[in-house]
């Protein structure tokens, strides 16, 4: 009787933490604060750091301004004549706001073929995989919030063409981004020691 209830109690503290796992922070403008209340996203965003070699305040920013750490976050509806509802204007969808297209092609090189963009995990390792392509192909520092945003909001292509230039609203959101990743990086020294004792916390619900 007594392990029964020990189950039936542990399954509703693991229920009660993946839940919570899938809810916006209560203070996006600071990096400790996300990860102490959500600390399986922390872990997630080391494994994209030791994996691919980016800093974690850069897709974390990235994220913040994509979709607002939204699981389930849907770009604008189209409209037709200006007032019928026609679909949404990209395919983007979920925490990275990845387009299925970019998705797709992320899915074929990683071969991640499970991944959801719903799921936190998989969208901050899209963000890691794209940002390290954005080194690759464009030359730019994983540490250069900016322009890693600009590559990511107008593709590789469409940075080499600098289309962003027609854009000053990108660029000011650009800046914004690049301005919060700094933040975050500030923020994270100064907890990330404690964080990285919260290993007990994963080996159990990580």
């Amino acid at each position: 009787m007594l392990n029964k209830k020990v189950v039936f109690l542990a399954s509703i503290l693991v229920i009660g933490l993946s839940s919570c796992a899938t809810s916006p922070p209560k203070n996006a403008e600071n990096l400790c604060e996300i990860f102490k209340e959500h600390r399986s996203w922390y872990f997630a965003a080391k494994d994209v750091r030791d994996r691919w070699g980016v800093p974690i305040h850069v897709p974390m920013s990235m994220m913040y301004q994509e979709s607002s750490f939204k699981s389930n976050a849907l770009p604008p509806r189209d409209y037709l004549l200006g007032f019928i509802p026609w679909g949404r204007v990209s395919t983007a969808y979920g925490y990275s706001q990845a387009k299925t297209m970019t998705w797709n092609d992320y899915i074929k090189e990683t071969g991640n073929s499970g991944a959801d963009r719903d799921d936190f995990e998989d969208a901050i390792d899209f963000m890691g995989w794209f940002i390290f392509k954005t080194q690759q192909i464009n030359k730019i520092s994983k540490w250069d919030g900016y322009n890693q945003y600009l590559n990511y909001h107008e593709g590789w292509g469409g940075f080499k063409r600098k289309t962003y230039k027609k854009k000053a609203w990108l660029v000011k959101v650009a800046r914004t981004v690049d301005n919060r990743a700094r933040k975050y990086s500030v923020q994270l020294k100064r907890c990330e020691a404690d964080l990285n004792k919260s290993w007990i916390w994963r080996l159990f619900f990580g």
